[in-house]
């Protein structure tokens, strides 16, 4: 059985996703993740668990509400991109003081450039 426990990056950009396995809770050694262009729209909790996760790019989906005290947390994340996504005002407000790393945000209403 082949397993995938010392993946460091994973890039699953523009495949239409919606949500991950469970099994993402496994890669315990991930460090970047590449989550942009796809159909989000709730956060990926399963990435709040996983400790040397670095770089989550979460760019052009549909995610509104983000688990902002769950980031916070997170021991190694320096970097979260959340540009063109419809971020809730609340994010917007409470992450930036509660957060210590970047959170790329888009200005409210902007729309995602052309394909």
């Amino acid at each position: 059985m082949t397993t995938f426990c010392q993946l460091r990056e994973l890039r699953l950009e523009g495949n239409f996703l919606h949500r991950l396995p469970n099994e993402v809770s496994t890669l315990q050694h991930l460090k970047a993740i590449d989550l942009s262009r796809n159909q989000f729209h709730d956060f990926p909790e399963q990435l709040t668990t996983l400790p040397a996760l670095e770089n989550i790019n979460l760019e052009e989906n549909e995610i509104v509400d983000v688990p902002v005290e769950k980031l916070a947390a997170m021991p190694a994340l320096h970097l979260i991109n959340l540009r063109f996504n419809p971020l809730n005002a609340e994010v917007r407000v409470i992450a930036p003081p509660l957060i210590k790393f970047n959170m790329l945000m888009s200005p409210e209403g902007a729309r995602a450039p052309p394909p």
